[in-house]
This record gives C-alpha cells, structure tokens and sequence, in this order.
C-alpha cells in the first residue's frame, strides 16, 4: 500500500524522543562504515578530481598510511601522472617558514591551487595560505586563500544536482559589472532562484556535495555553474564560462519577468498590477478557501500571459499515535497527526492560463488531466506558443506529458505513458525538452526493461527508440543536443557480469553507436572533467577495493591507471 513507507517513518520520527532524534557525527560515520573498525585501513581508495581552470589537467590528494600524504597531478591528454609538485623542496621550504621541520611525506598541505599562466602553487594549510614558486620553491604568505571552485561552461553542466548527504559551502562573487542571478539546480533539472548578486557582492551559501548551481545575467543568459565539494569553495564568476566545441548551452533561458505587469494572489483570487501606474485589477472572482489560487505566476517568455494553479486542499483525516516514552515524563504522550489513507481526498490543483494584455482567463480543459497525483515540471516553449507539464494520476499508472496551446487552452498529450501496473515516478521517470527541433528524450519501461525513446512533440508520437535490450538504463547523465548524443548508467549491460552493476554509456539520438565506456568487472561512478573530454571512472565490488582509472568521453577508452 501506498502508505505504509511514510506512515512507518512519521512513525519512526515521533515516537523518537528529542535527546536521540538528531544522532552525532560518529553516529553517522559508524554507520557508514567510516568509524574506528575501518578508519586508517583502507588507502587510495577514491580520487578526488580538482580540475585546474584553463587547462585539461587535474590534481587529487592521497591519505596514506601513518598520516602520510602526497599530492598527485594528472595530464590526461599527455597521459601521465607525476608528483604535483617536489614534496622534498616543498617540504624544506615549509620547514623554513613556518619554523619547525616538515618532512616530504607528512606535508601539513589540506589543498593546493595552481596559479593560472605561472610556475606557482598555491598551499593551504589550515587557515593559512601560502605561495610557492616552482622555478625556485621559494615560499611566502598569501594572501588568497586556497579553494576556488573550478568555473563549469553551462553546456557542460550536469542535468541537475546528485548527491546531498554531507553539508558544505560555496561562497559566491561576481566580479561582473552588473548584477547577477543564483539558481540552485535541483536533481530533476529544473532552477530555483536564490536572489541577485550586485557587482562586486559575495554571499555564502549553505549547499551539499554534488549540488549544481548556476549564474546569469540579467537577461537570463547563463555565465557559469559550480558544484558544491567536500570543502567549502569560493565560486568567482567574472563572466561567460567558454563553450566547449562538443557542447552548447543545454540551460533554458530564464523567462524574463514582464515589466508591465505584476501577477499576485489576495483572497483566494488572481490580483493583476500595473508596474507604472500601480493600478491593480482583479481577474478572478471564484476563489475561495476551500478552491484557492496559490503560488507564483509561471510567465511566458515575452511577458505576456502567465500560468497559476488552482488547488482544491486535501481532506483532514487525524489519526493518534502513542509515543511510549518519552524523555520528559513517565506517562505516553498521545499524538494526533494528519494522514491521508487510500481513497481520502488528496489535493487537487489544475492550472490556469491568463493573458495579461487582455486582463481575462483562458479556459483549460481538464480531462487530460482530471485527478493528479501531482502536476510537475511547468515550462513554456521559447516562442510562448504553448506551455508544458508533466501529469502524474493518482495511483501511478498514469504519466503525460501535457501541451496547452496559449492562444486557445487546447490541451492534448504529447506523451502518454500508461501502465497496468505500476509507473516508477520516483526514479524511472525522465524528460528532456529539445525545443529547437521539437522534440523529447522519455524514459519508459513499456516493453519491460527502462530504456530511452525519442519523440516528437509536434506530432505527439515516438520518433524511434534510442536505447533497446535485456538492460536497464539506471538514469542519464549528460545530453549533446548538438552532436544528438545521450552518455548515461545502465545496469545488465555488461554481458558475463552481475546485473545490478551500474556502468556508464554513450549513445546518439536515433539509437547508433552504443558504446560502453567503462569496462571494470564491479558497479561504477564516474566524475566528469569540466569539459566533458574525459572522466575519473572508480568501480568496486563487495570482495574488492575500488579500483580507479581515467578515461575519455568519446569512447570510453583507458587513459591511464590512477590508483
């Protein structure tokens, strides 16, 4: 049933008394393995890549045995892998500055930065930075702190944010003359604002490992992307990232706000004011608290119409929970709680559609649409012609993809996925919008194993299938909308190889030239260089270590060994 997960988990959380909701950081580290049964075991198990701004090249950092440490730098278009720097001299020159002995193989160095077009590497050690020549291994106070992020071009970026379990920062500064937007991209692809930043301004921002975040001017035009790492980074952006020759900008343009108009709701009812004069005009009178307008306005790109939704709330239904004991008293505490059972009322929201020259409401059709388990991923076509969203029905066996004509209302499915038995929303579904060419990447598991479909959204049917046989695709990574390539995870891929290994693949839109670019017998991750030429590839299985290469992009094939 659907609602025995969250059930036992609100369960769970209030029936856990304040002293132990909230375990410590040995609590955590203990259950992943990370505590003191394992801690100083295991070596040169993971690389970190640190991609070095304006080169291919890359550097990560080695904890070894003892509280050894070395600093390792990688070439991946002259395949080598050498020593960062000379850990002797660096080590000397340490020794001297700071005014006790450093040896070469316990350097005190959390992280290093190298400076762009000179022989100088930056140290950090701990709240101190230091500069290093590396003609004469001279060494002097910085005044620049280690950690800056590497800048990634836009059409390079990931599809959207991974990750999230452990907390880091990212401090931002636009060195731009104007102002600049914030966006977090979260794991679906889609932005979330977080405000502008003045030329000049830096701000910090809380943000997890992995998370994908993005910057544009004024316009909406995108600058630069920046991923949070497992140590807070400074994130300067100074202007457009270079575009990199296999990609273009792959980012929708953020619709600009129009400068005319100001849509809001006020009791229940869509308000709309004028940015001059402040008139305000009321465009709804059905409103009412038990059928609602709610939320922001979704504008079209030139400003002109706008989508909100209209929500019918969900019914109450209180059920009781007794919490045994808790911390602060002998007796149960009894606890009444909100939760829908199978067959309650869930909320339902429908979107309407509003032009804003005209100051009325274009009627929108439902039947498409008629019990949402959620509608998701709004998004308006370039040339405002039409807006798009996704529809998944109430018991899951139900998911379009639904097109609103802007002039008209007309809704009609561009993509209608039905199932006798159950659609996996929460991790099979996927969609990516081509509107240049009109058309879509869809996820499915229509003939029994999830694979990729390409459609046309025009016509409102399949173009051709992009991926097919007994293997799943585990999800997608990368789309070249230029070169029509998808590199993305696939799980049964690997013939001769458990299943459930997850390895990573590239293929073009029509279905050619599948390749399987990475090859080790165990279940893999990969990061990508910033470019997207070539990725760290790691895999492992449960009788053995990981095991990590560097490879490239276009084919798959083995640079070199790391570790």
């Amino acid at each position: 049933m659907r609602c025995s997960r969250p059930f036992m988990v609100m369960l769970f959380m209030v029936l856990l008394s304040p002293a132990h909701a909230q375990g410590a950081r040995s609590d955590y580290d203990r259950a992943n393995g990370l505590g003191p049964f394992v801690a100083g075991k295991v070596f040169r198990s993971a690389v970190k890549p640190n991609w070095i701004a304006g080169s291919d090249r890359f550097w990560y950092r080695n904890d070894l045995p003892g509280g050894q440490r070395e600093f390792v730098l990688v070439d991946p278009v002259q395949a080598t892998k050498n020593p960062a720097f000379d850990h002797a001299r660096v080590a000397a020159g340490l020794s001297k500055i700071l005014g006790h002995e450093v040896t070469a193989d316990h350097l005190p160095i959390d992280r290093i930065a190298f400076v762009a077009g000179k022989q100088i590497v930056l140290l950090q050690i701990r709240e101190k930075s230091f500069a290093c020549d590396l003609s004469t291994y001279e060494i002097k106070p910085a005044a620049e702190a280690v950690g800056q992020a590497t800048a990634i071009a836009p059409a390079a970026m990931p599809h959207g944010s991974v990750g999230g379990a452990e907390e880091t920062h990212l401090t931002f500064l636009n060195k731009t003359a104007a102002d600049v937007s914030l966006f977090w991209i979260d794991s679906e692809g889609l932005r979330h604002e977080y405000g502008a930043l003045r030329a000049g301004e830096g701000r910090e921002v809380h943000t997890y490992v992995g998370h994908l975040w993005l910057l544009t001017d004024h316009a909406g035009k995108s600058l630069a992307a920046f991923i949070g790492t497992d140590m807070p980074m400074l994130a300067v952006v100074d202007g457009p990232v270079a575009v990199p020759q296999h990609a273009r900008e792959q980012v929708p343009a953020a619709a600009v706000l129009p400068r005319r108009w100001h849509a809001l709701v006020k009791d229940h009812n869509v308000f709309l004011r004028d940015t001059g004069s402040n008139a305000e005009t009321q465009l709804t009178h059905d409103g009412i608290a038990a059928d609602s307008y709610e939320g922001e306005p979704v504008w079209s790109p030139d400003g002109s119409k706008f989508v909100l939704f209209k929500t019918e709330p969900a019914q109450e239904h209180k059920i009781s929970l007794v919490e045994s004991s808790p911390s602060d008293q002998v007796q149960p505490k009894l606890h009444t709680i909100d939760y829908l059972k199978p067959g309650d009322r869930i909320a339902h929201p429908r979107p309407h559609l509003f032009d804003a020259t005209t100051q009325r409401d274009i009627p929108i059709k439902d039947e498409l649409f008629p019990n949402p388990w959620e509608i998701s991923r709004l998004e308006w076509q370039p040339d405002g012609k039409r807006f798009t969203f996704l529809y998944n029905q109430r018991g899951h066996q139900t998911m379009r993809l639904v097109a609103v004509d802007a002039a008209t209302g007309e809704a009609k499915a561009v993509i209608d996925e039905q199932a006798k038995t159950f659609i996996d929303w929460t991790n099979k579904v996927y969609l990516h919008a081509l509107d240049a060419t009109r058309e879509a990447i869809w996820m499915s598991e229509r003939d029994g194993w999830n694979h990729l479909y390409l459609y046309d959204t025009a016509a409102g049917k399949v173009k051709n299938r992009i991926t097919i046989g007994d293997w799943v695709v585990r999800g997608v990574d990368r789309v070249d909308e230029t070169k029509r390539r998808i590199w993305f995870r696939a799980g049964g891929i690997r013939p001769g190889q458990d299943p459930y290994y997850v390895h990573f693949c590239r293929v073009n839109f029509d279905g050619t030239g599948l390749t399987v670019l990475t090859e080790g017998d165990g279940t893999h991750t990969s990061a990508a260089s910033p470019d997207g030429r070539f990725f760290v590839d790691t895999y492992s299985r449960v009788d053995m270590p990981p095991v990590t290469e560097l490879r490239r992009a276009e084919d798959g094939g083995k640079v070199l060994d790391l570790e």
